[in-house]
């Protein structure tokens, strides 16, 4: 696939590098020159100078044949406005904006533009190790009646396969972060010892969920 990047920062630069790393193919546009040095000598896709929502800028990127646009730039206003753009100019599918405002965020996000909300997003990280019996979301869906976020479970659910823990809260298990590393459980799955479980479930029954967690399995119905 070949792909847009406006922004040549450490995000634009590093998401650049990876994906090319994956075989896609990659432009990056950013109006200050010596932005570029970021990407490294090794960086083998366009590096356009010109400013991200310009159309001609963003021909010149390979836009017409681009599957996915990204703007990372440091400006809130000059992302969302490149955003649309390449959405409705363009008619690229895959379009994301980073926003540093989460208010902002959220209204884009019900326009259809999907948002990284910077400073949500480093906060939530924090929050979600600072208080690691809450449920932070990790994620809502449009309307807010469905969320992902990481449940801190109880020891007495070590040993418990996942499909148990799923009978018994009512949540669905997305993935585990198993010694650092995520992976996608299978129902007969067990729990081990240090497991972050990260859930998707009703917003409404998160406190329901959260003691379900607390609580441990119910032994009597248990295997």
């Amino acid at each position: 696939m070949h792909i847009v990047i406006m922004g040549c920062g450490r995000v634009g630069s590093a998401l650049a590098q990876t994906l090319e790393q994956q075989g896609h193919t990659v432009a990056v546009v950013d109006q200050d020159p010596t932005a570029f040095r970021r990407l490294g000598s090794g960086f083998g896709g366009r590096r356009v100078t010109g400013v991200g929502f310009d159309q001609d800028t963003l021909r010149e990127a390979g836009i017409e044949e681009a599957g996915a646009f990204a703007a990372v730039s440091s400006g809130d206003n000059s992302n969302i406005i490149a955003a649309r753009v390449a959405r409705e100019m363009f008619g690229i599918e895959n379009v994301a904006a980073r926003i540093y405002d989460p208010r902002r965020a959220e209204v884009y996000q019900r326009l259809g533009i999907p948002t990284v909300a910077t400073v949500r997003w480093t906060a939530d990280q924090m929050l979600r190790r600072l208080l690691p019996a809450g449920a932070e979301p990790l994620w809502r869906d449009p309307t807010g009646g469905v969320q992902l976020a990481e449940v801190h479970a109880s020891t007495a659910w070590v040993g418990q396969r996942i499909s148990k823990l799923q009978d018994e809260t009512g949540v669905r298990v997305a993935f585990l972060t198993r010694l650092g590393e995520a992976i996608l459980p299978s129902s007969q799955t067990v729990l081990q010892e240090g497991d972050l479980v990260h859930v998707m479930m009703r917003t409404d029954d998160v406190d329901k969920v959260e003691a379900a967690f607390a609580k441990g399995p119910d032994e009597e119905g248990g295997h």
